[in-house]
């Protein structure tokens, strides 16, 4: 008895051979297969979907950090003792497993959506638990170092919030055909019921997101408030070293209403500006006093100070990455710059009628100046002669006393407390990070004739944000970027917006159910699915010198006893074996 079997051909399809074996490295067609994916493997689809999920949060956490990047590296120089800018390697490992985990997430939904089984390859496992713990040991790391940083997250979301939930719907919405085949396709009710259920909980979720998203850029723009002024903090230190003359001078040239500076005292009583507790980071302290680099900056005199070069470490390090766009003449000058003493920015603030606030840090115990700094500070702001009117007092020792010696200046808080509070101490201005501040903070503290400044602030979106907040003024580390920034990046109508979300909505519902009907009715006629076309004794629709031209061969078996397999014949032949029905003859 023998048995006479077509082979059966089938149409190539390159396709679907590139997504199961980039997927899971089945190339050949008996690799692949439809029965339902195994429990192990639809563990690994939780974890890379997990990942997937974790990973654009962190991505979308350092996108929007950009803001504070250089807080970021001050962080990572005072642990480790070297500059560096920590931001790249991390931008850089985020964007490649970002990309390679979406990757993988866009070639499973292929899967599913073509009925194929979810079989990840075992190297492609080994990559999402690296990406996976690496995304958790750097979370855990961020929390730990920069936990405050996670605030800039809702922040951002009162910009980007509403573009992000039109585009998440605009992803479920695709997605349903994904589920509309699933739900075709299946053979069991319950499985139905519960696919469309969680489908249309996602899908209602998002049409009622706009509820509890709220922005202050949805507003009547007749209710924006003046543009907020700028502060050039430390001057414009992303076009010139920080707390130097010509940082300041840069700042000036950008417009800026008012400067910043951080301010120690020298062993001889000199107000000086310098931010970090030593002076290696911006001086060539190492070279002109290689025995003292890690003293106190404020164990030095003002004559050792002044032998000090405060501005070619702006020129090797370039921590903002811009000393490319400065021309020769700047980089000349930016060589040439020195530490510079609170009078010198007093004197050149008083010519410029521009508003000075500076944060004065207290030397230490043994310091000769640990009990006469506030007196030291006022002396040289007198000495100055700029008008009280126009410098901002923040410490809170002693104000009582500074308030009686010098009843111009303007007093200044650090600390967040209530407006009640702030009148009572006399102080009309604060000085916060822009974290530290919600909305209803700033009205309240607006409504209560307190001017609020925030700190830092050199992203537009960022600057948009707290204009459309109210916020009477910010401290910028970038003024010649929020320059450029003359209305802010959007602002939308209360009823403008609501008609985008209703239409975006009804858009969205017509086309779910207009791609469930479709589904249905494609899927109503096909007894067993199968992506591909099989091609049955096609030869005479192609020429026979094509590589894939379709014969038919007798495959030859005894009965019980078979000589050979038809998948070796197939492999003799040049195709891939599929099992099929045989022919009885």
């Amino acid at each position: 008895m023998v048995k006479h079997q077509p082979l059966q051909v089938y149409e190539r399809q390159l396709c679907l051979s590139c997504i199961t074996g980039i997927y899971g490295c089945r190339w050949k067609r008996y690799q692949r297969s439809h029965d339902d994916t195994t429990k192990w493997e639809l563990l690994w689809s939780l974890i890379l979907l997990f990942t997937f999920c974790l990973l654009l949060v962190w991505f979308y956490f350092w996108w929007e950090a950009h803001n504070d990047y250089n807080e970021f590296n001050w962080f990572l120089y005072n642990r480790s003792g070297v500059w560096s800018d920590g931001t790249v390697p991390i931008l850089a490992t985020t964007a490649a497993g970002f990309t390679y985990i979406a990757f993988l997430m866009v070639l499973a939904l292929c899967h599913i959506a073509l009925g194929q089984q979810l079989n990840l390859h075992w190297l492609h496992k080994i990559g999402v638990t690296a990406a996976l713990l690496t995304t958790i040991i750097g979370v855990i790391s961020v929390n730990q170092t920069w936990g405050q940083e996670w605030d800039v997250i809702p922040i951002s979301l009162q910009a980007t919030g509403p573009f992000l939930h039109i585009g998440a719907l605009a992803a479920v919405t695709a997605l349903s055909w994904i589920v509309a085949g699933q739900v075709a396709r299946a053979e069991k009710t319950m499985f139905q019921v519960v696919v469309v259920l969680l489908y249309l909980s996602v899908l209602l979720g998002l049409y009622v997101m706009p509820l509890y998203i709220t922005s202050p850029c949805i507003m009547e723009p007749t209710s924006l408030k003046p543009r907020p002024d700028v502060i050039g903090h430390q001057g414009a230190p992303m076009l010139a070293p920080e707390n130097t003359l010509w940082s300041f001078q840069r700042a000036l040239q950008m417009n800026v209403t008012g400067l910043e500076a951080d301010v120690a005292i020298s062993v001889d009583g000199v107000p000086f500006l310098m931010h970090d507790s030593t002076l290696r980071r911006t001086t060539d302290v190492e070279k002109v006093f290689p025995d003292r680099q890690m003293d106190e900056a404020s164990f030095f005199n003002w004559t050792d100070l002044q032998q000090l070069n405060a501005g070619q470490w702006f020129l090797k390090d370039d921590p903002f990455w811009t000393v490319h766009t400065l021309s020769q003449h700047e980089k000349t000058l930016i060589a040439n710059q020195s530490v510079c003493s609170l009078e010198q920015l007093l004197k050149l603030a008083s010519y410029h009628n521009s508003t000075v606030v500076f944060r004065l840090r207290r030397p230490p115990p043994d310091h000769p100046c640990y009990y006469s700094w506030i007196n030291d500070t006022l002396q040289a702001v007198q000495q100055s002669g700029v008008p009280p009117s126009l410098v901002m007092w923040t410490p809170d020792e002693q104000r009582a006393q500074v308030r009686q010696l010098a009843p111009g200046l303007i007093q200044t808080s650090v600390e967040k407390l209530s407006p009640q509070s702030l009148h009572q101490s006399g102080i009309s201005r604060l000085l916060l990070r822009y974290n530290q501040a919600s909305t209803k903070d700033i009205s309240d503290f607006s409504e209560s004739h307190i001017n609020l400044t925030l700190y830092t602030v050199n992203e537009p979106w960022l600057y948009s944000v707290l204009w459309c907040s109210g916020v009477s003024s910010v401290s910028s580390e970038a003024p010649h970027i929020l320059r450029k920034v003359p209305y802010p990046i959007w602002l939308m109508r209360p009823h403008g917006y609501c008609l985008m979300w209703v239409s975006a909505d009804l858009i969205s519902f017509a086309v779910v159910i207009g791609i469930f009907i479709f589904q249905k009715y494609r899927m109503s006629g096909m007894h067993s699915y199968n992506p591909e076309q099989i091609m049955l004794s096609a030869a005479v629709r192609r020429s026979s010198r094509d590589i894939s031209v379709m014969k038919e061969k007798l495959i030859f078996s005894e009965v019980g006893n078979g000589v050979g397999s038809a998948e070796e014949l197939y492999a003799d032949n040049g195709y891939d074996y599929y099992t099929n029905q045989g022919i009885s003859q």
